[in-house]
This record gives C-alpha cells, sequence and structure tokens, in this order.
C-alpha cells in the first residue's frame, strides 16, 4: 500500500478553513476512540490532547512558526488502520459500522500535508494479547509513503493511542488562509477551545455517552510567554435549545415544476447564555457529518457587530444537517458541490432537484425565529419603509415580500420594487423626462452605464407585457446609447459646451461610449462595442487605448507559439520592442486567430491621413502574437474624407459614405505573408444609421419612440 504525497496534495485542493487541521486531528482522535470503546466496552473515558508550540522563524522576532501535536488514547493504528491511512479514497471507516462514526473518503489528512512540511507518528495498539508500537517519520521532498516506512516495537497497555505531530508550516500556504493572523493569534488554547466548541459541538452531543466522561485539553507555548491551558469538559457542552424539521420540495431540474417528493433537513438551534459561554461570534452553518461546512451568519445577522456579539445577551448557533447536505460536501469539507443556485440552472446536464433558492425559502422563517432578538419591532421598520418608500404593508403583501431581522428599509424596499419590475405590473411607474436626462449623459463619467441601465428600467417599468420585459430593457437601454452617440458626434452633450480655450474631448467622448477608455474585458463587463457590430460584442478580449505591450489576451495567458520560424520571429520580435507603446484606440480579439482594430477621429478631423494607421496596428499585432494572429479586421471612424487623398483600391459601399478594402497582409521588408486585411472607413452617421435600424425593428415591435 502507498500513499502518493505529492498526488493527493495536486488533486485535492487546500481548504479554506484555517481551523481544518484542527478539527481533522481531533475528528480522528473521536473516531480512534470509538473503535476502541466498540471493541472494549471498559475502555476509559475519551481524553485528547492538543499542542500547539509556537517559536520564531527569524532573528528578529517578527515572525512565527508553529508546531502542532494531537494525542488521543484511541484504538492506535493497527493494520487495518494503516491500510487506511494508505488508501486516498477509503471506505475503511464506512464498514465498520460503529454509531458516531461518519463516511469518508480518507482526504481529510491531505491538508496535514498541504499545510505542514514534516509529520510524525507514535502509536500503540493492541494486536491479540500484545501492544505494539508504530512509528513514521516523514520530511519533504519524500513523494511517498509507504507502510514499510512505519517501524514496530513492543509497547506498553496505558500507553495505548496515538500522538500525531505536524512541522515545519509552510508559511506561503498558511498566508492564504490566515487573512494577515499570526499562528499565535488565530490557534491559542483559549482561542482553539472557542472555535472547536462550535465546529464539534453537534457531533459531541449526539454522541452522549459513548465517549464517557471525555475531556479535551487545549495547550499552547509562545515562547517569553507562559503556557496556556484550556479544557472542554462534557459538562461544558449545552443542550439542543429545539430541533426543527424542514422539508425541501424537489423540482424537476428543466421545467422547475415541483415533484412532490421532499428532502428533509433539519436545524439545531443553540442558545447560549453568553455570561457562561464566551463564544467569539454566532454561528449559522450547513454541516455534512454534525460539522460546521458552509457558513451563512451574515445572511441573517447582517452587521459585524451582531454577528460577533451575543444577541440578547445569547450566543446563538444553528447547524442545518441532512443525508442530502452529507452527500454533497466537497474533498476539502469547505462548501458543497453541485447544488445550483436556482432550478432550472441553465445548465443542461445539471440533474440537481434542489437549488439554494429552495433551501433558503425554506429554512429562512424558522431561522429568523431562532435569532431575532426579542426587543426587534417589526413594525418599527415597516413604518420606515412606508415613510421613506411609499412601500405599502398591502404591497409587502401583494407581492410575498417578509421583513427579514436586520434587513435595512432600502433593501425592503428594493425587494418589493424587484418583484414588481419582474411581473411587469406596476404600470403606474412615472416615465422621468428621459431625453433631458440623456442629453446630460457624460459618457466619459464612471457612472455612464449605470445611469444609463437606471433610465432604460424607469422606461421599461411601464411595458404592460411580461415576456416582454426582459427584451424590453435591453431595446430600451440600447436606443438611449444611440441617441446619446448622435447627440455626441453632433456636439450636443451638454458636456460639449466649452468655453473658448479649454480642450474639447469629443473623440474621447465617442470613444468612451463604445467602450471605457483605459479599460479591458477583464475589467469592463458592461460595454457598447455592439454599436459596430453585434458580433464584437462576444468576442474573447477587448483592449481599450491600451499600450500592445500591455495587452495581455486570452485571460493572460502566454499564446505564442514554440515553432516559428526562427528568423521570421526574430523580424517580429524587433517590431513589438521598438512599437510596443502603440496603442489602438479598441482592440478586440478573438481565439480563432482574428483581431478587430477600431480608430477614432473627432468630429471635424478627416480620416484619410490616418489610414496608415489600421496597416501599422495590423503589422505590430502580428508581430505580437508572434503569427497567431492572422486575420485582421479594421475600421477607422470619423465624419469627414478627403476621397482625392485615398490611395489603393478603395471601394464605397453601395450606401452611405463608407469605404472598404481587402488585400493581404504582408511584412514590409521580406514580403513574407502574415494574414489578410479588411479595411473599412465609416463615418458616425453610417455606425449611427445601421444601429438605429437594427434596434428600429424592436422599438416598433413594442410600440415606443425614445
Amino acid at each position: 500500500m502507498t500513499l502518493d504525497i505529492r498526488g493527493s496534495i495536486k488533486n485535492t485542493k487546500i481548504s479554506s478553513n484555517p481551523y481544518v487541521v484542527f478539527e481533522e486531528l481531533i475528528s480522528n482522535a473521536i473516531d480512534a476512540y470509538l473503535i476502541r470503546r466498540h471493541n472494549d466496552a471498559d475502555a476509559p473515558a475519551m481524553k485528547i490532547k492538543l499542542e500547539t508550540i509556537f517559536s520564531t522563524s527569524d532573528l528578529f522576532e517578527s515572525n512565527e512558526t508553529m508546531t502542532v501535536s494531537c494525542e488521543d488514547n484511541g484504538c492506535g493504528l493497527g493494520n487495518a488502520q494503516i491500510n487506511a491511512f494508505l488508501t486516498k479514497d477509503t471506505s475503511y471507516k464506512d464498514d465498520l459500522h460503529i454509531a458516531g462514526i461518519g463516511k469518508c473518503k480518507g482526504s481529510g489528512r491531505i491538508q496535514f500535508f498541504h499545510q505542514f512540511a514534516a509529520l510524525s507518528i507514535d502509536s500503540y495498539y493492541r494486536d491479540g494479547d500484545i501492544v505494539q508500537k508504530r512509528e513514521l517519520r516523514y520530511v519533504e521532498p519524500q513523494k511517498q509513503i509507504n507502510a514499510e516506512d512505519f517501524t514496530l516495537s513492543a509497547g506498553q497497555e496505558a500507553d495505548t493511542g496515538t500522538t500525531v505531530r505536524l512541522d515545519r508550516l509552510k508559511e506561503t500556504i498558511f498566508a492564504r488562509i490566515s487573512n494577515g493572523e499570526s499562528p499565535s493569534s488565530l490557534f491559542s488554547a483559549q482561542v482553539l477551545r472557542k472555535q472547536m466548541l462550535i465546529a464539534l459541538m453537534q457531533r459531541l452531543v449526539g454522541l452522549g455517552d459513548r465517549l464517557g466522561e471525555f475531556e479535551i485539553r487545549f495547550v499552547s507555548r509562545r515562547w517569553k510567554q507562559p503556557e496556556q491551558v484550556e479544557v472542554l469538559l462534557r459538562s461544558d457542552l449545552p443542550k439542543v435549545t429545539i430541533q426543527r424539521p424542514v422539508d425541501i420540495e424537489e423540482r424537476d431540474p428543466i421545467t422547475g415544476k415541483g415533484l412532490g417528493t421532499h428532502q428533509r433537513l433539519t436545524l439545531s438551534h443553540y442558545q447560549l447564555d453568553a455570561q457562561h459561554y464566551d463564544l467569539p461570534r454566532n454561528a449559522i452553518a450547513f454541516c455534512a457529518k454534525s460539522s460546521p461546512v458552509k457558513d451563512i451568519t451574515k445572511m441573517y445577522l447582517r452587521t459585524k457587530a451582531e454577528q460577533n456579539n451575543p444577541v440578547g445577551d445569547f450566543h446563538h448557533i444553528v447547524l442545518i444537517e441532512g443525508d442530502y447536505l452529507d452527500s454533497r460536501v466537497n474533498e476539502q469539507r469547505d462548501d458543497f458541490d453541485s447544488i445550483p443556485a436556482e432550478i432550472p440552472s441553465g445548465d443542461l446536464f445539471s440533474s440537481e432537484r434542489i437549488s439554494y433558492a429552495d433551501i433558503y425559502r425554506a429554512i429562512e422563517p424558522v431561522i429568523e425565529e431562532m435569532v431575532t432578538p426579542a426587543d426587534w419591532k417589526k413594525e418599527e421598520l415597516l413604518k420606515e419603509v412606508t415613510d421613506q418608500f411609499g412601500i405599502s404593508e398591502a404591497m409587502l403583501q401583494d407581492t410575498s415580500t417578509r421583513i427579514r431581522y436586520g434587513e435595512p428599509a432600502h433593501r425592503v424596499a428594493e425587494r418589493v420594487l424587484k418583484k414588481y419590475q419582474e411581473r411587469v405590473l406596476d404600470e403606474t411607474a412615472e416615465i422621468f423626462a428621459l431625453k433631458q436626462e440623456i442629453i446630460q449623459a457624460e459618457p466619459d463619467s464612471d457612472e455612464f452605464r449605470s445611469k444609463i441601465n437606471e433610465l432604460s428600467w424607469k422606461y421599461t417599468s411601464s411595458l404592460k407585457n411580461f415576456d416582454m420585459a426582459t427584451l424590453s430593457q435591453l431595446v430600451v437601454r440600447r436606443a438611449a446609447i444611440v441617441q446619446i452617440l448622435d447627440l455626441a458626434c453632433g456636439k450636443q452633450l451638454a458636456m460639449q459646451t466649452v468655453t473658448e480655450g479649454t480642450r474639447r474631448k469629443d473623440e474621447q467622448i465617442i470613444h468612451s461610449i463604445f467602450f471605457p477608455m483605459r479599460k479591458d474585458s477583464t475589467e469592463v463587463f458592461d460595454h457598447d462595442i455592439w454599436l459596430l457590430s453585434e458580433e464584437y460584442q462576444y468576442y474573447d478580449y477587448i483592449a481599450s487605448d491600451m499600450p500592445l505591450a500591455n495587452i495581455k489576451w486570452d485571460d493572460g495567458k502566454n499564446v505564442f507559439e514554440s515553432d516559428i520560424d526562427e528568423a521570421m520571429q526574430a523580424v517580429l520580435a524587433k517590431r513589438v520592442a521598438e512599437n510596443g507603446g502603440k496603442r489602438p484606440d479598441i482592440a478586440i480579439f478573438s481565439k480563432e486567430g482574428s483581431v478587430i482594430i477600431v480608430e477614432f477621429k473627432a468630429p471635424g478631423i478627416s480620416t484619410e491621413a490616418h489610414i496608415g494607421d489600421l496597416s501599422e496596428y495590423s503589422q505590430l499585432l502580428a508581430a505580437k502574437s508572434k503569427g497567431k494572429l492572422k486575420k485582421f479586421y479594421g475600421y477607422l471612424i470619423g465624419d469627414q474624407v478627403d476621397t482625392l487623398r485615398l490611395t489603393g483600391n478603395w471601394t464605397p459601399f453601395p450606401t452611405g459614405k463608407g469605404w472598404f478594402l481587402s488585400s493581404p497582409l504582408l511584412d514590409p521588408n521580406t514580403r513574407f505573408p502574415l494574414g489578410e486585411t479588411y479595411f473599412e472607413i465609416l463615418h458616425f452617421s453610417d455606425v449611427i444609421d445601421r444601429a438605429k435600424k437594427r434596434i428600429g425593428v424592436y422599438q416598433e415591435k413594442l410600440k415606443f419612440d425614445l
């Protein structure tokens, strides 16, 4: 049997839970004790000692590292346990049929190797009538652990149990999960006792008498400071305040219709007197195998103060369990797999019949009953919602909107109005002076697109046909964008009225309408490049007014081919080095090897003098991609062109004022073919006319004129 450490680390992600190692150590110790108790009814009560030792990792004592050890009086590592330890996806515990031991995959211990570079085990176990001692010493860069790596010697009955020691904390890994906290602040004895009480409460309470009068001792040592000891006893465990079952109806994953079958979840509420339980926080969490996995506290206790302090003189722990959650917990035990946000999920291959939305709808009223303070007055919030936003109680009932504890008045109003919008029932919505607001628009401001979205939704809210709501919002929004572009090209926007001596920003304004300047599509998702062509809206990467040297398309990954002809590669590399600072107004890329280059010229500027820019950018982008890009579409857009100065075989469009040219792209020195080009010279009026015609069809269908 062999445990492949490097392969396991590669295939099992790091848990986002900073306490996962401690939870796993104690959970394994509990399992080991349950096995011993199953075989020996007279075994002493469970005892676990969890020790953390903090030491400096440099001469200046500015950083610290940590060693962790866990000692238990469980069954020890016999032959069956060793086989399970060396098997990544083990079913060992599944077949024990011992109450209190849950199913496992054996991946929890991989978190040990993620966070620590050294592991040692000293274990004493009974083998017939004798006690054996089994030892293991593992240190990176050792790749595997085999059965032969464990050594055997004679042991004593009184020593039965196991000590696991983890050394050499990996600082880079720890930094990813610690949120800047030091090991001694996260894992002191006092903190660990509080965190483990929350994490293990449901399991320890559920095990009842099977652990006896157990003791879990937490010890921490930090240089120049006294030893800190905290103890968790059976007598410290609270009783569950209330348990409530909740049934969630399953739905057809394609249609969303109810199936009449249900999955049951159980909510266990622990209400702990803050004077006796000094806990760090309240906790509401989805669980798997009686352990918290996904914390959802902030959904019901909205502020940090409420989350981290007693609510109504009590700490509240609400744990949500069920077979459905047990079967979907991920390997890291920090989330659940497969559960969609909504049903239908939009995924044709999804077979899940329950969504998070279904779960939240079912558990929400129960949780609010459990954690809502007695002094909270729903009537006061209702009055605030009514006074500030005009939302009446009748409107709340009409939209089935519940007032939640901790939710501000404006959020309640948003939920009510959103439901009206979705149902398109609010036919009396006022239509604002939309044209005046459009004239006042400033396309180069950060809030420009959010303002357009807001205006278009205001108009859409008056439309009566529910099925047309989403289409209506899109059409109204795009109609507004087209009108703003038309006004900008005519220098009629309010911001284009400038005093003498002030530099005009007409080109910048027009540029910003198509796509925000000095941004790319990794930063901006809401843009209007569809004005040029609908298909460009969905290209893989868009860069706007960024130097060629800074453009990293295809999610920043290297797309250069390794088999480019060396001589050609040298020529292209030289051109990149010399011209890397060039910046096209807009560059749009697709993975299929095509690129769209857009150059704007301000109203009043003749465009023909800039035709060479398109060829130059095509040459540079071919060089930048080392031949990956082969098709180049260029657009030169303005409002003036001197046709007498057009060189080459430019062909006028049958309609409009534009011209087009198609030709091969050749290296100017070697005449080596780099690809193909297709260039257009367009007038802003042509772009606007095209966009108006596309939108006009839908405007006619919707019977509105912006």
